[in-house]
């Protein structure tokens, strides 16, 4: 079972300089209830379908599951996924021996701008970029599945 580990963070400086790649994303979800999220996702010219189960009790890991798929099929799914679609634009941003993924969301969560880090373990120590801001790991109002019920704008 694959598991992912990651920290989650907001923005509160310019990234965008240090950035290696960036691309638009675009996804909505089937599924959003917390014991396993179902999204599809065009990422870029490529598309996907992602399970993830429910989270650590930190928030920092859990299992995820994805497969690539024709763009023509997501755009189907995407009809009829639940209300709301994220759309952001990723940029990879390295830093001393990790990548940051750094989210810049549009639409209703425009202004919101959150990085995550993936890590080997929970408790792996390491160098943050002086552009990152508040951890927010753990808290579901960031996570995707939460911004298209509760957008950003309505905070």
């Amino acid at each position: 079972m694959a598991k992912e580990i990651e920290r989650k963070f907001l923005v509160k400086g310019d990234f965008k300089d240090a950035a290696s790649k960036q691309m638009r994303i675009t996804q909505g979800y089937l599924s959003s209830v917390p014991e396993r999220t179902v999204r599809v996702r065009i990422k870029g010219d490529k598309g996907f379908i992602t399970i993830k189960g429910i989270g650590s009790s930190s928030g920092a890991s859990r299992y995820e599951w994805e497969k690539e798929i024709p763009v023509r099929e997501v755009n189907e799914l995407l009809e009829i996924c639940e209300p709301g679609v994220i759309d952001k634009t990723r940029y990879q941003v390295p830093f001393s021996g990790l990548t940051f993924e750094v989210d810049e969301f549009y639409g209703d969560n425009e202004g919101l701008t959150v990085a995550e880090v993936e890590l080997s373990s929970e408790d792996q120590a390491f160098e943050k970029p002086e552009w990152l801001g508040e951890e927010v790991t753990g808290d579901v109002k960031y996570y995707n599945s939460m911004l298209m019920k509760n957008p950003y704008k309505n905070w």
